[in-house]
């Protein structure tokens, strides 16, 4: 029976990691791309907002949650493709010419992403998680750790999100009191507003064009153009 024998091949530079770990961390890097998605990009912001639209308008599942779900990661793609470019030509693409090692590729990638995140992180946002992360007081952008940067980002996309939100809401707040009152007037009691007012709203959501409206602040509120 013929011997079996296993070589591993130690790297020639230390700036390049061996093909096997490189698999590992891409592995890892696409197991945590669900969480990287929401965590530091404008995901979060833009699916919250089109779930309000959904709410406030009443359809309960229309447009159902894979259309929410699939638009807002498109509108991410379009919102974020400055940043993805940033981190495909300055880290990615030096990366597999061997330029770079995996260390520097690491911070050409995550400077755009960080920059992103400050640019969009109120600062009492970033003074709270720097004043409960302890030590120094950050003095510039480069002192304020990413750790803390991301639930910072993400507490000031929810704080957006909501205020969107109730802008979204109060239109159609006022139809629903406006259908509740005629129906109470009229001694119809007991029927649902809700059943009444939801024709009323569709019809003034795809009046004034509604989806253009939304979708435009949304890509508005990140500096796009639109």
């Amino acid at each position: 029976m013929p011997a079996i024998t296993i070589q591993v091949d130690p790297s020639r530079e230390r700036s390049q990691l061996g093909t096997g770990l490189q698999v590992l961390i891409l592995l890892t890097i696409l197991s945590l791309a669900p969480s990287i998605l929401i965590m530091l990009t404008s995901f979060t912001r833009i699916l919250i907002v089109l779930s309000f639209v959904r709410r406030a308008l009443g359809t309960q599942q229309e447009p159902s949650n894979q259309i929410i779900i699939g638009l807002a990661l498109f509108i991410t793609f379009f919102t974020m493709s400055p940043v993805i470019d940033q981190v495909y030509q300055k880290s990615f693409v030096p990366y597999i010419n061997r330029d770079i090692n995996y260390v520097e590729a690491y911070n050409q990638a995550i400077d755009p992403i960080r920059e992103f995140m400050f640019r969009h992180t109120r600062k009492t946002d970033l003074a709270l998680f720097a004043g409960m992360e302890g030590g120094a007081k950050p003095q510039t952008k480069n002192d304020f750790s990413t750790i803390a940067l991301i639930p910072a980002f993400l507490t000031s996309e929810l704080r957006t999100a909501f205020q969107m939100g109730v802008v979204i809401y109060l239109p159609f707040l006022v139809i629903d009191m406006i259908v509740a009152s005629l129906l109470m007037s009229m001694g119809m009691m007991m029927l649902p507003p809700v059943m009444i007012s939801l024709p009323f709203k569709i019809l003034l959501f795809v009046m004034v064009d509604g989806w253009n409206l939304v979708i435009r602040s949304i890509v508005l509120s990140f500096g796009g153009n639109a």
